[in-house]
């Protein structure tokens, strides 16, 4: 047995009447002290406790969960750009060099920075110095709250460090509503918060450290920074992959975004741009780690460099670029004896896969080297890590000389990519490399077909630069330079 269903026309008239009905504009209420819009009109705004500022307004904008959006006059009104004064997003030095470089030339009052590094590599001493500096040199206080240490055990490293001012303050604090109790005393221009993830508020559900506390303290601080105009660095943990820990909104609240990278092993140290609303943000900062704090090293390629009294096998220079900037960097290769099984491939500082394409390469493309039964050992100087593609002619210059017994030049410096075929492939910013090794006294480069720097083949520093297609060009080239 089927039932039907009809339609009657005065239903369907009814629901028209309906529709069109809630088309037509519907009164509202707002505030016209804060704008909030309460169901029905009320004698005190329950929002900002107003008494009589709740008006009735018709509004037919749209609506956001069956609520009307009706337009307001804004605080304060657009103006063409040409009149907008940019002084008051002027960077201010910190007085550490290489963290003003990768900044954009310093600190902006009312911005944000978020560091990011794993623990120990160096972030409270690095910001202890940067607090230092700006109590020193800019006229305003430095507040530095710590988290996770007492003000006692800071003491003890600003001692050791020599970063002891009357305009440096400290203080011990994990609630925020005790670190803004700071800021309204101390009245800061610059505020260190070590570190975020340590900090909790009462207004947020969850533990100290977890994503709605992490959220609801950096949205705070932010907004508080940007009302008072106090440069704020926030200080972060990472996750074992080395990704910030916590929610991936806080790297979008936040203004500066860095990394503080650092080998346990190795007294270097750099910071990397990874967002940066003021400046660049592919710059790389370096800085060298000692029993005395930390220092800027605004010319750090000695440190990936070994200086021979005798040109030596198995080494080869290349130019790699951090960011912008340019590092000279040595690459050293040890090819073992032969064994029977699976040889060993063991780099330090290297794309390990890069490798093992080079030495396929330099097996299949050669005719006297013997690769697929030696051990190879390839690593850089100085703890740097190079992973970028132009190293892959100097790691094969590397190998091949040290395979071939034969000791390349120490004034030369390869760049460039090699492909599978055995080709050297372009790279980018060959011109600022060059300049570097010149500058360093590298008098021969050998660079990608089509990247030399004019006809004569001549750099303005007196440095010669050979254009090579393949590898083999490459090796003859070598050859050629250590016979003179």
């Amino acid at each position: 047995m089927t039932t039907s269903r009809s339609t009657s026309p005065r239903a369907g008239a009814a629901t028209g009447r309906g529709r069109a009905a809630s088309r037509e504009p519907r009164p509202a209420y707002e505030c016209d002290a804060c704008g909030h819009q309460p169901p029905k009109w009320v004698g005190r705004c329950p929002e900002c406790g107003e008494w009589g500022s709740v008006v009735e307004c018709t509004v037919t904008g749209p609506t956001v969960s069956g609520k009307v959006v009706s337009s307001r006059m804004p605080a304060e009104p657009a103006r063409p750009i040409a009149t907008i004064s940019a002084a008051p997003a002027r960077a201010r030095p910190t007085g550490v060099s290489e963290l003003d470089r990768v900044l954009g030339g310093g600190l902006v009052p009312g911005a944000v920075v978020l560091l990011a590094g794993e623990p120990g590599v160096g972030k409270s001493t690095l910001l202890l110095d940067v607090a230092q500096q700006w109590a020193v040199g800019a006229g305003s206080p430095s507040l530095v709250v710590s988290g996770e240490e007492s003000v006692s055990q800071v003491r003890l490293r600003a001692e050791r460090m020599g970063t002891l001012h009357d305009q440096l303050y400290l203080a011990a604090e994990s609630d925020l509503a005790a670190v803004l109790g700071h800021l309204d005393a101390v009245k800061p221009g610059l505020l260190v918060l070590d570190s975020v993830q340590t900090i909790s508020t009462t207004g947020a559900e969850g533990v100290s450290g977890g994503v709605t506390q992490v959220r609801a303290v950096t949205a705070a601080l932010v907004a508080v920074a940007k009302e008072r105009g106090i440069a704020t660095v926030l200080v972060g943990h990472v996750t074992k992959d080395g990704q910030v820990a916590g929610p991936r909104v806080l790297e979008h609240l936040v203004d500066v975004v860095l990394h503080f990278e650092g080998d346990k092993h190795s007294s270097l140290r750099m910071v990397r741009g990874v967002k940066n609303r003021f400046g660049a943000a592919d710059e790389v900062g370096c800085f060298e780690m000692h029993e005395g704090g930390i220092s800027s090293l605004a010319d750090p390629s000695g440190l990936f460099l070994t200086r021979y009294s005798e040109p030596v096998p198995g080494t080869c220079v290349t130019v790699a670029m951090e960011g912008r900037r340019a590092l000279v960097t040595e690459v050293q290769a040890l090819i073992g004896a032969t064994v029977a099984g699976s040889p060993r491939r063991t780099v330090s500082g290297l794309d390990s896969a890069r490798l093992a394409m080079v030495l396929a390469v330099l097996q299949r493309r050669t005719e006297r080297l013997t690769l697929h039964d030696r051990e190879v050992f390839a690593a850089t100087v100085g703890g740097i890590r190079v992973v970028e593609p132009a190293a892959d002619l100097a790691v094969a210059l590397a190998v091949a000389s040290g395979g071939l017994n034969l000791a390349i030049a120490p004034h030369l410096v390869a760049i460039g990519e090699v492909g599978l075929t055995g080709e050297v492939r372009r790279v980018g910013a060959v011109p600022r490399r060059l300049a570097e090794a010149a500058r360093l006294g590298f008098r021969l480069a050998l660079v990608p077909s089509g990247c030399g720097p004019d006809s004569t083949g001549v750099t303005p520093g007196g440095m010669t630069v050979i254009e090579v297609t393949d590898v083999r060009s490459a090796l003859q080239a070598v050859a050629r330079a250590s016979a003179e």
